[in-house]
């Protein structure tokens, strides 16, 4: 992962000269942050009212994006900061996510302890494919803190499909998702359907040149047998 990170670190320094160099068409870069009411991650909840921001730069398909939750309503609640790797060409799109928690096997939650069974950190890799009219996309995790009863690799995983439409002059996705099989991250025994969900999202206008996007949830996890219902917005420049 050491050579992941190296990697990551050159394409920010090789888009930042793009840009200088005036090539800016080929160089985005994404700064926003969510608010939400609850942070609901493919059917569990993992935390109260929280802030999300995301800071990613993407050139020529390839992007590298840093995610983070923190809690603004409960100070237990599990800090979460990712880094993703990702590839993007037509409708395929691959790569893989550190996900590192404030809680773990390390109780000190350090950052920078990667050790096998003493680490925070979880490692995925996923792929996918975007057909316009519905995508799907299959997660796995590969190594990092995620192990069964027993003590051996789990390889937890996750697949979703999602179907955007527009109704109402707001934008709609569904989404159905399920674990294929046993594992202790997702609470699972088996296959199991653990996310079930409509989101609703419509931009409020502010000014003729600002508007914020407001969104909200229904989600359902019928291997828990919870059910959720999620509001929040996005502040993005």
């Amino acid at each position: 992962m050491k050579k992941i990170v190296l990697f990551a670190m050159g394409l920010v320094l090789s888009g930042t000269t793009l840009a200088q160099d005036g090539k800016k068409s080929e160089f985005e870069t994404t700064i926003k942050g969510d608010f939400v009411n609850e942070y609901i991650w493919r059917g569990l909840k993992l935390a109260d009212v929280a802030v999300q921001p995301t800071f990613g730069v993407e050139y020529k398909g390839l992007s590298l994006t840093a995610w983070g939750s923190y809690g603004l309503s409960n100070k237990d609640d599990v800090k979460e900061f990712d880094l993703t790797l990702a590839y993007a060409i037509s409708g395929l799109n691959f790569g893989v996510t550190d996900y590192w928690f404030s809680v773990g096997q390390d109780p000190e939650g350090r950052y920078f302890k990667y050790d096998a069974h003493g680490t925070n950190h979880i490692f995925e890799a996923f792929a996918g494919y975007d057909f316009g009219f519905a995508s799907v996309k299959w997660y796995t995790n590969f190594t990092g803190n995620d192990y069964k009863e027993d003590g051996k690799r789990n390889y937890s995983s996750y697949a979703e499909i999602n179907v955007p439409f527009r109704l109402a002059t707001v934008d709609w996705t569904a989404t159905a998702g399920a674990v294929p099989f046993e594992s202790v991250q997702y609470g699972t025994n088996g296959f199991a359907v653990t996310n079930l969900s409509l989101r609703a999202t419509k931009d409020i206008r502010i000014t003729d040149t600002f508007s914020v996007p407001i969104f909200g949830q229904v989600i359902a996890n019928p291997c828990s047998q919870k059910a959720y219902l999620v509001l929040g917005f996005t502040l993005q420049p």
